[in-house]
């Protein structure tokens, strides 16, 4: 596998990414992460998806640790600083999720509220539902786990196609074309960082086309198994999806309705907020998550100072 790493002064000086970098290997490759908060204090998993990286949690990071808890923010593998095969054939649904999987197991969460938007949470529910051991609870934004029983709407028909078609992937102009607020030059500038040239780009390019949308997907089944597992998901589960995007409208009402821990839940419609609904309106999601694990159960451990 030819392996490409992103060089690091493409991340100086970053508008509101004030983070030290960590590393950890998993699988032969170096995935990126940030980890804020105190050490020994419960974990909130931040899972990003396509196309961006854990850039797009910069302003949920400070208050989830601020109220005592260690906040963990990966980069997807093929994203962020973390390491980007160059061969869009080394990207499948399965290695993303034991990607992430190798991961947590590095790092040994356990007791983990799990944030996922995107991909993150095609990834994180999978994750979630095959090692229930080392999760508490649920919080998914703007997300799905899909099959090939839910063919995809149009919005998403119309990405994938000029995923694979443009000659030039604009991942920053994708970003902000997901947004409801507008992004300044240097946010746009700051998710283009990781890329760059479009060979950076293999897995940003891969994803759309690794959404399972038919019976002999290979993640289809894997897919309908973990669904199987959620229905019997007991622990607390909340969606928090945004009033503007037209990727996942809807796809919340079947976690409500099949998963048994999102019963009696306080489900939540953020208003003002496109598809990435960290980036227009992260605080209120910060402050969402917050008052769900307190409100369930999770403990914090206070913060210094």
């Amino acid at each position: 596998m030819h392996v490409l790493q992103t060089p690091d002064e493409r991340f100086r000086d970053l508008p509101g990414w004030t983070f030290p970098p960590r590393y950890v290997h998993v699988g032969g490759l170096r995935l990126h992460y940030v980890d804020e908060g105190p050490a020994g204090a419960p974990p909130v998993l931040l899972l990003h998806g396509e196309p961006s990286w854990s850039y797009l949690y910069r302003t949920m990071i400070p208050p989830i640790a601020a109220a005592g808890f260690r906040a963990i923010a990966p980069d997807l593998v093929g994203f962020g600083r973390s390491d980007k095969p160059a061969r869009r054939r080394d990207y499948t649904y399965a290695r993303h999720v034991a990607w992430m999987r190798g991961f947590i197991e590095a790092l040994d969460l356990r007791g983990t509220t799990l944030i996922c938007q995107d991909w993150g949470g095609l990834i994180g529910l999978r994750l979630a539902a095959e090692n229930e051991a080392r999760f508490a609870r649920i919080v998914a934004a703007n997300t799905a786990l899909p099959t090939d029983d839910d063919p995809p709407g149009r919005a998403f028909r119309l990405w994938r196609l000029f995923s694979q078609l443009a000659p030039r992937l604009p991942i920053g102009r994708i970003v902000g074309a997901g947004c409801a607020t507008k992004l300044t030059p240097e946010v746009t500038a700051a998710y283009d960082a990781p890329f760059p040239s479009e060979r950076y780009k293999a897995g940003a390019r891969q994803f759309p086309v690794l959404v399972p949308a038919s019976p002999d997907d290979p993640a289809a089944a894997a897919n309908r198994w973990a669904w199987a597992l959620l229905a019997r998901w007991e622990k607390p589960f909340l969606t928090a999806f945004s009033d503007g995007d037209p990727i996942t409208r809807g796809a919340e009402r079947p976690m409500q309705e099949r998963i048994p821990g999102a019963r009696g839940q306080p489900h939540t419609i953020i208003r003002g907020a496109g598809h990435f609904l960290q980036e227009d309106r992260g605080e209120e999601l910060a402050r969402v998550a917050i008052a769900f694990i307190a409100r369930t159960g999770g403990a914090s451990t206070p913060a210094a100072g």
